[in-house]
């Protein structure tokens, strides 16, 4: 009989264990190399897939806990650490893609995924197309013998749609091409993009997964095969994580449960409590009713996360007064964090490229990363600062 699977927040805990040889909180280990007791260990641990005991850049023990963690989270077989999420997904691309290859991209993706999917790698001779995140039939009819890679997000930031990850997957891979998605958003405990079909998926660890706004890092995982060649490209890129900065991802990990918990619970109230006043124009959260695909985001995903966005009533200069009015969520980029942070988008974005296919930001759009304080707290604070500025409006 197969051993039952340990549940998330026990694997959170406990998939690293024989990594940390007894230490229940294991050290920091800052050396960036290690001594080999013969030739013959020297170059074993030179030429081996992975070695976490010969050189920083082939891999660290703080690196194996952390990927054993988000292995098991992701049901993957493999995953590796980088120094930031654009790390991940850059040294994914490197590594998957060569010249006259073809990439497919979804509209309403992170802007620096569209940056290094339709800027960077045409430098390299990797040309892109753009597709709609709801649109299926628009994916089959842009995918040529020469598509490789089709990169999604779900749900999207900072407009939280929902892409269809098993018909997307059954049409990439019906062509022969990956499908790659970035989780970020939603974290392994409320989706699992591997189980729907996707070939690969990274995280910016930043957000999520560390949890605390004091340490950035990515995660590329999937099969063995598959990471094994992000991983060497890994070595040559050299966007490595530090020990520390490894040691706290992990920290961050052992709560991600209990957090997500709590952050999918006030951002369904503060979805709800937007969703209901007067002096808001549209919401953006998969977990209310009124989302257009509020049931497909039911169906492949556990939980709907702390990412909400709005449109209050006035414009971006009525949005730019409600985030001064704020007084527990401070206006600063990134999201994921046990405190709440929020901004504009169009301001921070102001460089994204537009045209034909890019999908437009509303000026008075709001992100709001609910954190983990109490939810009766968050909506009093955004029922004064939306009261505060209505009188202008």
């Amino acid at each position: 009989m197969d051993e039952p699977q340990d549940r998330p927040a026990t694997s959170l805990l406990h998939s690293d264990a024989h990594a940390r040889h007894g230490a229940v909180v294991p050290s920091i280990v800052q050396a960036t190399t290690f001594a080999a007791a013969s030739s013959e260990e020297f170059l074993d641990l030179a030429t081996r897939s992975f070695a976490d005991e010969f050189y920083i850049r082939y891999g660290n023990p703080n690196h194996t806990q952390v990927s054993l963690v988000v292995s098991a989270l992701e049901d993957a077989e493999r995953a590796i650490v980088t120094a930031s999420g654009m790390g991940a997904v850059s040294t994914l691309a490197l590594a998957l893609l060569k010249a006259g290859d073809h990439v497919v991209v979804q509209r309403s993706v992170y802007p620096g995924t569209t940056t290094l999917t339709t800027d960077l790698l045409a430098r390299f001779g990797v040309s892109a197309d753009l597709v709609g995140q709801s649109s299926p039939e628009e994916l089959e009819s842009l995918i040529r013998p020469s598509t490789r890679l089709v990169f999604v997000e779900s749900p999207s930031n900072p407009l939280l749609g929902i892409t269809d990850l098993r018909r997307f997957a059954d049409l990439v891979h019906h062509s022969g091409a990956l499908l790659v998605a970035d989780n970020t958003v939603a974290t392994p405990l409320n989706q699992r993009p591997l189980a729907l079909g996707a070939d690969l998926v990274w995280h910016s660890a930043t957000k999520y997964l560390a949890g605390h706004s004091d340490v950035a890092a990515g995660i590329v995982a999937g099969s063995e095969e598959l990471v094994e060649r992000v991983w060497r490209t890994h070595l040559t890129l050299g966007s490595v994580l530090g020990p520390f900065d490894a040691w706290l991802l992990l920290r961050g990990l052992r709560t991600l449960d209990v957090r997500m918990i709590r952050h999918n619970e006030n951002g369904d109230a503060v979805a709800r409590f937007l969703d209901g006043h007067p002096d808001v124009d549209s919401v953006f959260y998969p977990g209310l009713a009124s989302h257009p695909q509020h049931a497909l985001a039911a169906s492949q995903m556990t939980g709907f996360g702390g990412l909400v966005s709005f449109v209050p009533r006035g414009g971006a200069e009525r949005a730019e007064r409600l985030l001064d009015a704020l007084r527990l969520t401070v206006r600063a980029a990134s999201l994921g964090s046990v405190h709440s942070l929020a901004t504009r988008p169009a301001a921070m974005w102001s460089g994204r490229p537009s045209g034909p296919g890019i999908d437009i930001v509303d000026d008075a759009l709001i992100r709001l990363s609910v954190g983990i304080e109490a939810k009766e707290d968050l909506i009093r604070d955004l029922e004064q600062a939306l009261a505060v500025t209505s009188k202008d409006y």
